[in-house]
Parts: C-alpha cells; structure tokens; sequence
C-alpha cells in the first residue's frame, strides 16, 4: 500500500476519548501525518469532551491536529453548545439518518488541500442504539448524490452491531470508496475491501486511554457492573494509544487500492 500520482490517500482516525484522547492525538497525530501524507483527514469526535460529546475546545483541538471533518454519533448532543457549533461549522458532520429538522447536516463535498473533492457521509445505526432514520435508505440516497460531483465517498458508519455495519458496506458496495465503522472503541482485525472497490473496517477503535475500560476508568465501569449502581465515568489517563485507518483510493474511479489500520502509543506513559 502506498501513494502514487493516481491515488488519493485518506487518514481516518478513530473516536477521540476525552481529553487524554486529545492529548494522545496531539502528540502522536504529527508522526503519522509525516510518514503517511494523507490527502485528507476524518477523525469521530463524539467522545472528545470529557468522554461524551464535543464542545468549542475539543473541537478546535481535533482541527489543529490535522483534521479536514469530524464525525459524530450517539453522543453529538451530550453538550449544549453542539447544537450551536454543528449548525455553524460545515466540516462538523452528524449523522445524516437524524429526522428532518435537525441541526445541521450528515453529509457534503469537502476540498483537499490538492484540490480533489471528496465526499463522506455520517450515519448512525438503529440496532441497539435506538429508533433514528433507516441508514441503509439515507446512506445510500446522500451516497448517489455527492457521487453525482465525486467518486470518491467515505462513509463513517457509527453502530453498536458488527452485522448492521457489515450488512450496510455490502449494500453500497462500488458506491462508496470506504465505509469505516465506529462505536464500539474496539478496534476489529478485519479490513478488507469488498468484490465491487468498497473498503470495509467493522470498528476503527479509539483514541485515548487502553487502560480502562473502552477508553474510562477502571473503577466506574466495575461498579456500575458489580452492583447496578450509576457512576460517573471518566477518561482514561493511562496506556494512550491513537487508532486510525489509512484508505488509498483511485482517484479516477473512486474505487479503493487498498485499506490498513494501525495503532500508535505514547510511549513512557
């Protein structure tokens, strides 16, 4: 897998836990931008302020770190002020499956900085993560029209069931480029790309603390496990690991070349 005149590379990086999340992006984020020279850069920001949700200063941190969009999911609305700062930044993407009505938009065409279009689309599955829009209908449909302007189609697919992810990649095989799955903060050994050019990840995994439990403390996931009892989570501030996805797609076709995901730690911490 490498660059070459014709292909067009995009770094995808995994959700971004809070601020050790944050930390673990910045500090490690730069290494990879000078090794892989992506093209363009997604990174899931649903979890970037304190755990759940995102605010102005996480936000301004996931861009300065080399973000060209974030990505969203479950946890979009966890903070107040993400309903001003969605509705206000167009590279800031929640899912398109959300009811008409919904602050801003789950879908668009972004410009790299070499001048090439790219589109991506943010979904949220239905399985186990409540009652929105079909994605696989509001997918596909956001999918068809931005092909309309560009081949190449990124989609961050936010759900809970492996099945619901696979089964949605099949369904916009040689549509999209990649569909890239998040939530889970698991990162799966299974890319791939499918028979038509769609590159396939089920989960991406996490950016933030290995040390704990999907990227929180220890102590508040025990108890909440042990004795059914509610307790306040907190990001992990141990073990710091930065998960990401490369994706290297023909520019001409906007079929995928080819798909690997890496890990990067902080060392000494």
């Amino acid at each position: 897998m490498g660059n070459s005149p014709k292909s067009f590379r995009i770094l995808f990086i995994a959700d971004v836990v809070g601020r050790p999340g944050r930390r673990a992006l910045r500090e490690l984020a730069p290494e990879v931008l000078e090794e892989e020279r992506p093209d363009f850069v997604i990174i899931n920001a649903e979890n970037s302020a304190g755990g759940f949700g995102l605010n102005r200063r996480s936000v301004t941190a996931l861009f300065e770190a080399g973000a060209d969009v974030l990505t969203n999911g479950n946890h979009t609305w966890d903070k107040a002020e993400a309903v001003e700062i969605i509705d206000e930044d167009d590279r800031i993407l929640r899912p398109e499956n959300y009811p008409p009505g919904t602050p801003g938009h789950g879908a668009g065409i972004f410009v790299s900085r070499d001048g090439t279009k790219i589109g991506v689309v943010n979904l949220i599955g239905r399985v186990f993560l409540g009652s929105h829009d079909d994605p696989f209908r509001a997918g596909r449909l956001a999918l068809e029209e931005l092909g309309q302007e560009t081949p190449i189609l990124v989609v961050d697919f936010h759900a809970e069931a492996t099945s619901e992810k696979g089964a949605f990649a099949h369904h916009v095989d040689g549509l999209a480029s990649a569909v890239i799955g998040t939530h889970t903060h698991v990162p799966t050994d299974d890319a791939r790309i499918l028979r038509r050019g769609t590159a396939f990840l089920t989960d991406a995994g996490m950016t933030g603390g290995y040390d704990g439990v999907i990227g929180m403390k220890k102590d508040g996931s025990l108890r909440r496990f042990l004795t059914g009892f509610p307790a306040h989570l907190e990001p992990s501030t141990a073990d710091l690991r930065m998960d990401g996805v490369l994706i290297d797609v023909d520019r001409d076709t906007g079929r995928s070349l080819g798909i690997r995901r890496f890990q990067r730690q902080l060392k000494g911490d």
